[in-house]
């Protein structure tokens, strides 16, 4: 039997890992969960086929290698019981919560009794620490309980349900067991289009770093992580909605002429906010009036006949009628 599976976000955590020397086998979930579907009712292998067959849609590396990414993943968590321990190493932020509800959601169906199940969970972003500062880390494991399972299962649920309800009603329930889990839900909930602009929280903070001046795609992005508790997002998937306020009719930015946004950015691409988009920003226009919204925010698939909105001085999500 090997002894130790570590569990963790992505391939920089584990080669932070491997650098530290920690022991064991490194297994890293990288699934950005809380972009596109994550229906209810599925199996882990039937809602990796959507997860997968989302990333490829999203043009994210070649359908061959996303689905065997996938496949081998989860070929590894069914073959825990080859383990005599399991440390889940996790951050503090939205992209890790999602994941770490999912896998305790999933040994909450599927332990194996004899196995010791760990994690440790910090605000520390474990792709930038030392091999030092890493195996520090240790002193923060603590043994995964009923408890959190349950919590996972609860949460899990909840974001793969069809409404926002369960969800937001989290905000309501004790999660200190998890006790990141909290902002992790209302960092969502600000992903929901707003109910005063109609643009998410990140969508906004763009439009806030591009009217105040800053104009290079990068620039962009690093000031709305500054603007972040917790940074979560990637510049692949902050890129997706920048094109969307490219895009939108009418547009909320605009990009320099003959120009088209890439990754990585070319020399000449810069971007300037719209007389639109200032009116959105202002409150005075609301982009779910102008836009048509298609997209899922767990299981919650937001269209034009189906939108909720965020509601932040209530701290409620509301069905747009």
């Amino acid at each position: 039997m090997r002894n130790i599976l570590n569990i963790t976000n992505g391939d920089s955590a584990v080669e932070a890992m491997k650098k530290a020397d920690i022991p064991g086998a490194c297994l890293p979930w990288q699934d950005v969960l809380h972009e596109g579907p994550v229906p209810d009712d599925l199996s882990l292998e039937e809602l990796s086929e959507v997860r997968a067959q989302f990333i490829i849609e999203r043009g994210w590396g070649t359908p061959e290698k996303i689905m065997e990414t996938f496949t081998q993943r989860d070929d590894e968590l069914k073959s825990v019981n080859e383990y005599e321990k399991v440390t889940l190493w996790f951050e503090h932020d939205l992209y890790d919560q999602l994941q770490i509800i999912q896998i305790l959601d999933w040994f909450n169906e599927n332990r194996p009794a004899e196995i010791q199940l760990s994690m440790i969970c910090t605000d520390h972003y474990l792709g930038t620490l030392t091999p030092e500062e890493f195996r520090g880390l240790i002193e923060y494991e603590e043994p995964v309980t009923e408890s959190h399972l349950k919590l996972s299962s609860k949460a899990w649920s909840a974001f793969r349900a069809s409404t926002p309800a369960e969800w937001c009603e989290l905000l309501n329930v004790d999660t200190s067991d998890l006790p990141f889990l909290e902002g992790a839900v209302f960092r969502l909930l600000e992903e929901y289009p707003s109910c005063t602009s109609g643009l998410s929280r990140t969508a906004e903070q763009a439009l806030k770093v591009i009217s105040r001046g800053d104009k290079r795609p990068g620039r962009v992005f690093a000031g709305s992580q500054e603007l972040e508790e917790r940074m979560f997002f990637g510049d692949a998937s902050f890129w997706v909605i920048l094109n969307e306020l490219l895009a939108s009719e009418p547009p909320l930015i605009v990009l320099s002429k003959g120009k088209k946004l890439t990754l990585p950015t070319s020399k000449g691409q810069e971007l300037t906010i719209t007389a639109a988009g200032l009116d959105v920003l202002a409150g005075r226009l609301n982009w779910l009036e102008v836009s048509n919204i298609d997209r899922w925010i767990g299981g919650v698939h937001l269209t034009s006949t189906n939108v909720w909105c965020w509601n932040a001085r209530s701290r409620s999500i509301e069905k747009r009628t």
